[in-house]
C-alpha cells in the first residue's frame, strides 16, 4: 500500500485490495472513504466487496464515487463529513488525486491556497490546476 499522509488524521492512497482492510484496522484507520466509481474496477474491488471488507474489519466505510470532471457541492460536502467523524481516515481512488483533491476543496477557506497546493504537493500530487476552484470556493465561503 502507498499511503501519503496529508494531515495526522487523514491519509490517502492508490487502489488498495480487500485484504488491505483488516491491515488497515490494524494500524489504526477506523473509517475507509472509497472514491473510486464501481465502472473503473472488477466486481472483486467494488463498493460492494470493499464494504464487506471495512465491516469484517470493524472499520466505517463510505462510498463516495468521484467521477473525474465531475466535482458537485454535494460530493465536496459528503467528503467533508465522512472525514470529519472519527480518525484517522484513508481514502482511496485510482491514484489518490482524486482524494486529495476533495481534500483540498474542504480545506478552502480555511486554510492559505497555497499551504493546500504545497501539502498535496509533498504527498506527491500536483493541484495547481484547481487553484482557480479553490479561490472561487473561498470567496463563497467569506
Amino acid at each position: 500500500m502507498d499511503l501519503r499522509q496529508l494531515n495526522p488524521g487523514l491519509a490517502v492512497s492508490p487502489q488498495i485490495q480487500p485484504e488491505d482492510v483488516s491491515r488497515l484496522a490494524e494500524a489504526g484507520f477506523k473509517v475507509l472513504v472509497n472514491n473510486r466509481p464501481d465502472e473503473e474496477v472488477e466486481a472483486e474491488i467494488d463498493h460492494e466487496a470493499m464494504a464487506r471488507a471495512a465491516e469484517a474489519a470493524g472499520m466505517s466505510y463510505h462510498y463516495l464515487p468521484f467521477y473525474p470532471g465531475q466535482i458537485t457541492p454535494a460530493l465536496i460536502s459528503d467528503f467533508a463529513l465522512a472525514i470529519s467523524g472519527q480518525a484517522p481516515v484513508i481514502a482511496y481512488c485510482r491514484s489518490g488525486n482524486r482524494c486529495t483533491v476533495l481534500w483540498a476543496l474542504t480545506q478552502a477557506g480555511k486554510r492559505p491556497e497555497n499551504e493546500i497546493l504545497e501539502t498535496a504537493a509533498k504527498a506527491g500530487y500536483d493541484l495547481s490546476s484547481i487553484r482557480p476552484l479553490l479561490a472561487s470556493l473561498a470567496n463563497r465561503r467569506e
